[in-house]
């Protein structure tokens, strides 16, 4: 049997590939999945990547793309979330914030560099024609970390997934003063090139387990309480949030979506227009 080391963020987006391995359905097509929750978010990721810690993740789609145009070693084997993520943009209650529009001139929280709270920080400000310079950013590592450094009002402004730190907002820990919206879709599964020619056919049928379980997942409003339950959310969050995604059922990556992030990563001097573009997507062999 086959061992394939599997990465994501502990949140709810993951639940179809939880489930999957809860029921045997990857061990019943000879995988075992080894999973790692990474609560740093895509640059831990990445890095883990690099280092052979994991073989495969479920990482936000500009993160990803920058950091194998950067040389990680990887290809996007397949889409895993097709929607757009909905960045909440918060600050500390205590904070004097109150706008979007006050919010490029103060200190960023972000978990790492190249992380999303980093790179979604940069995209809205450019949209925006804004600029943020990086002495703006403080490295927090993760959602604990932004906690604390917005409470003791080291850092301003915090990027994360809105649906995620609902419940910090409803205790009065967090406020939220923005939204961002992806422009593209917000999670790819990405793969070590080391599994990818070691083992192509475990690789296929992990994601073919995958998709499975995510169309099921699609097809029923039941596992929306068994989310509510799982990750300590409002019902009435995870159904928004639930009838707001759709999950991939298949591996086809859109060309155009690739060429859309690396446009926005360039206007956002995130890449450079001089930088080389490798291979991104996995070409499996016929």
């Amino acid at each position: 049997m086959q061992t394939i080391k599997l990465g994501g963020v502990p949140e709810h987006f993951n639940l179809p590939i939880h489930l999957a391995i809860e029921d045997g359905s990857f061990e019943s097509i000879g995988v075992k999945i080894e999973w790692t929750n990474f609560g740093g978010g895509t640059g831990q990721m990445t890095k883990a990547l690099r280092s052979g810690e994991v073989d495969a993740c479920i990482l936000l789609t500009e993160g990803i793309i920058k950091d194998i145009i950067a040389g990680n070693p990887s290809k996007i084997i397949s889409g895993y979330v097709n929607t757009p993520l909905i960045w909440g943009i918060h600050t500390s209650v205590k904070n004097k914030l109150d706008f979007h529009g006050e919010i490029y001139n103060k200190q960023y929280a972000i978990s790492r560099f190249g992380s999303g709270s980093h790179l979604m920080a940069i995209v809205d400000a450019t949209v925006n024609d804004k600029k943020i310079n990086k002495e703006q950013f403080t490295i927090i590592k993760n959602l604990d970390g932004a906690l604390e450094s917005l409470e003791k009002l080291e850092t301003d402004v915090f990027y994360w997934e809105k649906y995620t730190t609902k419940p910090y907002v409803d205790n009065g820990q967090l406020k939220r003063v923005g939204e961002f919206i992806t422009p593209w879709p917000c999670f790819q599964i990405a793969a070590r090139d080391e599994i990818l020619k070691s083992a192509p056919d475990a690789v296929t049928r992990m994601l073919r387990v995958i998709h499975d379980s995510c169309d099921r997942f699609m097809q029923t409003n039941d596992f929306i309480p068994m989310v509510a339950e799982r990750y300590e959310q409002k019902l009435k969050d995870v159904e928004r949030w639930y009838h707001a995604t759709e999950w991939a059922i298949h591996g086809w990556v859109s060309d155009k979506m690739l060429r859309s992030v690396i446009y926005n990563l360039e206007v956002s001097e995130i890449i450079g227009e001089e930088d080389v573009i490798p291979d991104l997507v996995w070409r499996r062999e016929v």
